[in-house]
């Protein structure tokens, strides 16, 4: 029995898109994600002074770099690859993925403004986390993990 009850407390029940400090890992945000989850992190370009938006798709424990949105070119930004422009957006949405990660690392700016969205749910990157860096990874969760 007690050998059963510690596998159903070590059992997968899904996966958290988390959002921890670089240095402390402190926790900011635990969010519930599926594969296929849209997790974008939007932003003001520090030297352009123009949105930014970089899309990714959750795939298993990894962020897939689906999509980006930019209203000029900048330092940073793709500059030898095909856009579309779209309302004056330059829009990159390439047919295969631009890379695959498993930790992202984030500055949020009080100039940037950084927002994390994940699905249609938005965060204020920078209020959460008192503008520290941050480290953004998928962790997959256990029965365990959320009982505790």
């Amino acid at each position: 029995m007690v050998v059963l009850a510690g596998v159903a407390v070590a059992a997968p029940t899904g996966q958290v898109l988390v959002v921890e400090d670089l240095d402390t890992g402190e926790r900011y945000i635990t969010q519930p994600v599926d594969d296929g989850s849209t997790v974008g992190l939007e932003y003001m370009h520090s030297v352009e002074k123009t949105r930014v938006y970089d899309e990714y798709r959750v795939e298993g424990q990894t962020l897939v770099n689906t999509r980006m949105e930019f209203e000029s070119y900048g330092w940073g930004l793709p500059a030898r690859v095909n856009v579309t422009n779209v309302n004056g957006t330059f829009v990159y949405d390439p047919a295969e993925p631009i890379t695959t990660i498993e930790t992202l690392s984030v500055s949020p700016g009080r100039i940037a403004n950084h927002t994390l969205i994940i699905d249609d749910q938005q965060y204020d990157l920078v209020g959460r986390t008192n503008a520290s860096d941050v480290r953004i990874h998928i962790e997959r969760r256990t029965l365990g993990d959320v009982f505790l």
